[in-house]
């Protein structure tokens, strides 16, 4: 199961690519950043619905979801200068506590 852990979070970094190449894309004015961003999404499915045969639904998308979340609020505030209000880290870090307790 550890491998497909694996498997989920490389799923999960490339849900985040597509989200931060969507957003350089700029509503595909610039239409290289938005395929690759397709093409990211894509293949972060594909390996997700790989995992998915080996790991419940549940422990799959939450910490896939979560990781996807994190990454891209984060990837926002790095690459684009986005930031979130106390509400938005309060609810990254319920984010967080909720996939622990999905893991335990």
């Amino acid at each position: 199961m550890k491998f497909y852990l694996l498997v989920i979070i490389l799923s999960a970094f490339l849900d985040i690519l597509a989200n931060l190449l969507l957003k350089k894309s700029d509503g595909f004015k610039y239409k290289f950043w938005g395929i690759a961003a397709i093409f990211s999404a894509i293949l972060a499915f594909f390996l997700l619905s790989f995992a998915l045969k080996y790991v419940p639904l549940s422990i799959a998308y939450s910490t896939w979801g979560a990781i996807g979340i994190i990454g891209t609020c984060a990837g926002g505030w790095i690459l684009y200068k986005e930031k979130l209000n106390k509400i938005g880290i309060c609810g990254v870090f319920l984010t967080i506590a909720a996939v622990i307790l999905l893991n335990i």
